[in-house]
């Protein structure tokens, strides 16, 4: 199993500096949140490339649906040349409260869930640096010959995506089936899953992909204030059961206040809630 930190506000000042601190206090992955107005979550992440040289970075989560397709391609194409390939995708619907209906974005779940499937069709064609035809629902593009042609991602074939899957819809998985994992939920309103979907995930990963094709399975959960063999505890059921990534979210320290820094400045030093 691998382990990442997601920050639960955005200053980019402490973003830099946070991703060094987890990089050295061994975490594999540093994560921000995609606000919908506010620090941006990629030059913030920019600036954390320049401070680590080993530990991903990524967003828990974005939304393509409130996105222009070519623009996400482009910031996440730039952090993965500017990081050396340490870029981690992230994607899900997001949520509809944050604020969506104020800015005049979609809201219709139906609609931001053909946004997102034409966005990450698009995106994957953009990163293969050939000119192309697309003809979507709500996306229409004709080849363009770029004057200066854009590098690939230094990932190779791409970028790797995950995507939030709802267990088991079967258009939601079907989604999730074309990329490279899962952060999954089993109600609409994102609760945590066992150990024992997880399990489940894992077998219909091998039957529908194959055993051989790598496929990560992300689970985001919290062991702050526990002791370090108390934190093993609570994620070696999800080891066992097949999961490859635990992400430590403290969202309930997100207001930003002295002491919510303070306890995520101590949480991320004490390094990830290894399992032996």
């Amino acid at each position: 199993m691998r382990y990442g930190f997601v920050l639960p506000y955005m200053d980019v000042h402490a973003v830099p500096r946070l991703a060094a601190a987890a990089e050295k206090a061994g975490w594999d992955a540093f994560f921000v949140w995609e606000c919908l107005y506010g620090i941006d979550a990629w030059v913030s992440l920019g600036a954390a490339a320049m401070t680590t040289s080993r530990i991903r970075l990524g967003t828990m989560l974005t939304p393509p649906s409130r996105m222009r397709p070519w623009k996400l391609a482009s910031e996440t194409l730039t952090l993965d040349v500017l990081s050396e390939g340490r870029v981690q995708l992230a994607v899900g619907l997001g949520a509809p409260d944050t604020g969506v209906a104020e800015f005049g974005e979609v809201t219709d779940r139906r609609t931001r869930a053909e946004l997102m499937d034409e966005s990450l069709d698009i995106m994957t064609r953009l990163w293969t640096g050939k000119p192309f035809s697309y003809d979507g629902k709500h996306y229409h593009l004709r080849p363009n010959p770029f004057p200066l042609v854009p590098p690939r991602p230094v990932q190779q074939p791409r970028i790797p995506i995950w995507v939030v899957g709802l267990w088991d819809s079967r258009g939601s998985m079907a989604r999730v089936a074309g990329y490279d994992g899962i952060v999954p939920v089993v109600r609409e309103d994102g609760p945590r899953a066992s150990p024992a979907v997880v399990t489940e995930i894992v077998d219909w990963a091998r039957a529908e992909r194959g055993a051989d094709i790598p496929f990560d399975i992300v689970i985001e959960g919290e062991t702050a204030g526990l002791e370090t063999s108390a934190a093993a505890d609570v994620v070696r059921p999800y080891a066992d059961a097949g999961a490859t990534w635990w992400i430590e979210s403290m969202w309930d320290a997100g207001d930003g206040s002295a002491e919510s820094r303070e306890r995520i400045d101590r949480r991320i030093a004490r390094g990830p809630p290894a399992v032996d």
